[in-house]
């Protein structure tokens, strides 16, 4: 019916082409055409209800559910007992992608589950939240993994790189300037996004690099849970959990912890030990009743070996799946996995380098061996260490079937961010999918 639909109107078109160029006669040539497709159209109409009386499609409140969703951007689960029992597991989940960090993890999902429960405060965003410590030690990668848990998708967090606000005229960019001034019609940043994907996580990253006016702008939204932006309309932000990251007191961590960080050592400080100093150094800097108003100020540890090790296997899991998506398989022993940690350890930038070291030292010269054609599909790469350089050998076993997509520990509906979706001002889609907002997206 539909290739029948189309012919009619390219008939319809040709007709008019014609007419417009005087050609009568192949006009009307085409006209007659156009009739026989016209009876034809209506025949396949008439067949086509037909089959439907005979057999009609049943469309479900679940499948319409999925439509608004996806049209909307808005998860459509409700707290069922499923949903419940996913919540009440929400550490083991997490756990699982956020290394070395319990109680970071066990902070969060508490005021997760609250946020979820009917004790609730209506007027507030789902949960707000200050996230301490060094670089790399999962403050970012906790907001991203809290963002596909919550709504389904990588793509449900929006970023922000707060050095990039550091200006008094800057503030403007987040929500949109007021009327007279240039940019008026394009909107904030912040507002924009939040208005179309009202279920999101919001991330400012450096907070402390912020200029104090943004600390204004946080404050309305931390305390009523929404926001006016230079065209005058309100943004609800009650459905967005609020993360702020920061390095404040990172160097004292960095200098008088030891690598454990948890544990007191010789040198070493105890977990509550860095967070007062690290609570002192936050008072310093921001005022108080900005502090007040978020739930929870989660200090970071730093990473042990054990946990830079269950990262690199992370991020080799990742590796594999990319192969495995393209036919193939790879394996490491403990020896390669030992030989990345130890080539991408790095105790100022955390677990960062590791990714660098899979790269250097095992993508790169595999691609060069992929492209020659030493590795096909259904081959499995056996990766190990041999007089301490990495080397590649055919494996055996079969090719295990591609990880499911689909949000963290359950299968809660999506709330898809669609083409489009993001602010138009120096938007881009970050590593694992996130939106990254303003100049310096990357």
């Amino acid at each position: 019916m539909r290739d029948a639909e189309k012919r009619v109107t390219e008939l319809s078109d040709a007709v008019e082409a014609a007419s417009n160029d005087d050609d009568m006669n192949r006009a009307a040539e085409l006209k007659q055409d156009q009739q026989a497709a016209e009876i034809a159209l209506g025949e396949a109409r008439a067949a086509w209800n037909a089959q439907m009386d005979a057999d009609p499609l049943v469309i479900d409140t679940a499948q319409i559910a999925d439509i608004v969703s996806i049209t909307s951007g808005v998860p459509v689960s409700s707290l069922t007992e499923s949903e419940s029992r996913r919540l009440l597991q929400c550490e083991s989940v997490l756990k699982t992608r956020i290394i070395g960090q319990d109680e970071a993890v066990s902070a969060v999902a508490k005021a997760i589950r609250r946020s979820r429960s009917p004790l609730k405060d209506p007027r507030r965003p789902g949960g707000s939240f200050i996230f301490l410590g060094p670089t790399g030690t999962g403050k970012t990668e906790l907001a991203k993994t809290l963002a596909e848990y919550l709504f389904g998708s990588k793509d449900a967090l929006i970023s922000f790189d707060m050095s990039e606000f550091g200006s008094e005229f800057e503030v403007s960019k987040l929500i949109g300037s007021p009327p007279g001034y240039v940019g008026h019609d394009e909107g904030g940043q912040l507002t924009k996004a939040v208005r179309r994907h009202p279920y999101s996580v919001v991330l400012f990253d450096e907070i402390e690099k912020a200029h104090p006016d943004i600390f204004n702008i946080l404050l309305q939204v931390l305390e009523e849970g929404r926001l006016t932006d230079g065209q005058g309309k309100t943004v609800d932000f009650r459905n967005t959990v609020v993360i702020m990251t920061s390095n404040v007191g990172a160097r004292e961590i960095a200098q008088e912890s030891n690598v454990g960080f948890g544990t007191t050592g010789e040198n070493g400080l105890s977990s509550g030990e860095i967070r007062s100093r690290a609570m002192g150094e936050l008072k310093r800097l921001f005022r108080p009743e900005f502090l007040n108003r978020i739930d929870d100020i989660v200090v970071f540890q730093k990473l042990t070996g054990e946990d830079l090790k269950s990262i690199a296997q992370l991020l080799v899991d990742d590796l594999r799946q990319r192969l495995i998506a393209n036919g193939m398989n790879i394996e490491l022993t403990d020896a390669a996995i030992d030989k990345i940690v130890a080539e991408g350890t790095d105790l100022t930038n955390g677990a960062r380098p590791l990714r660098r070291a899979i790269q250097r030292l095992i993508e790169d010269p595999l691609s060069e061996e992929l492209l020659a054609g030493e590795w096909g599909e259904g081959d499995t790469v056996l990766c190990d260490v041999t007089d301490g350089a990495f080397v590649f050998s055919h494996g055996t076993g079969e090719i295990p079937a591609p990880r499911a997509l689909g949000a963290l520990g359950s299968s809660a509906v999506a709330a898809p961010h669609t083409s489009g979706a993001a602010p138009s001002t120096g938007v881009a889609a970050g590593p694992g999918g996130m939106m990254q907002t303003g100049s310096g997206a990357h």
